[in-house]
């Protein structure tokens, strides 16, 4: 069975690349990524179209900040809709989305954070964890609701921060574990080995 993702990002895509070197390394289960799309036109994960032969589609959010205009998050509704995912993933998507949003997808939508949640929330995750001098920080992938960063966790994974680790350092070994915990995660939900269960309070 089949198992189509989109991926929504902002940045350069490292994240949405290990997911598609997953696919093509038969590491990702079920799933396919079927399209990308970004906020910004100039967005790195939007050359990974041309490279991966997957629809790499810029969608104008028409207002800068934290969330999408209305009429552009109605536009990325409709456009994800044409390609029937079954998952959404938020990996580097630097917006806040709505209860519109959300809804309209059933509870299909996950994101990547780069802490071990519920410590460090919002922007500059590991930014946070490196100021604050934790000995131990990771990624968590999480369902979305429209509380920010908020959702039922999913999956996380630990990366222990050395005193002598720069912050360049640091980051570098969260991305690591990103490129680990996504793709995995990913893979057992299209294998049906985690339960897809809408967030209480999103509609199925």
């Amino acid at each position: 069975m089949s198992y189509p993702i989109v991926i929504l990002g902002s940045g350069r895509g490292s994240n949405a690349e290990a997911l598609l070197k997953a696919e093509v390394s038969r590491q990702l289960g079920q799933a396919s990524v079927v399209a990308l799309f970004s906020d910004h036109e100039d967005a790195g994960i939007l050359d990974l179209g041309q490279k991966y032969k997957v629809p790499a589609i810029y969608i104008d959010p028409l207002k800068k900040g934290a969330y999408l205009s209305e009429a552009a998050e109605q536009n990325y509704i409709e456009r994800i809709e044409s390609f029937s995912p079954r998952l959404i993933v938020l990996a580097g998507f630097m917006r806040i989305l709505r209860h519109n949003f959300i809804n309209a997808f059933g509870g299909r939508v996950i994101n990547l954070h780069p802490s071990l949640l519920p410590s460090f929330k919002g922007a500059d995750g590991i930014a946070q964890a490196h100021a604050t001098g934790v000995a131990i920080t990771g990624c968590t992938v999480h369902w979305v609701t429209p509380a920010l960063d908020a959702g039922p966790i999913i999956d996380q994974k630990a990366v222990r921060l050395e005193a002598s680790d720069t912050l360049p350092q640091l980051t570098k070994k969260v991305q690591l574990a990103e490129h680990q915990l996504l793709p995995d995660v990913i893979a057992r939900m299209s294998r049906g080995k985690l339960a897809q269960e809408p967030p209480e309070g999103v509609k199925k």
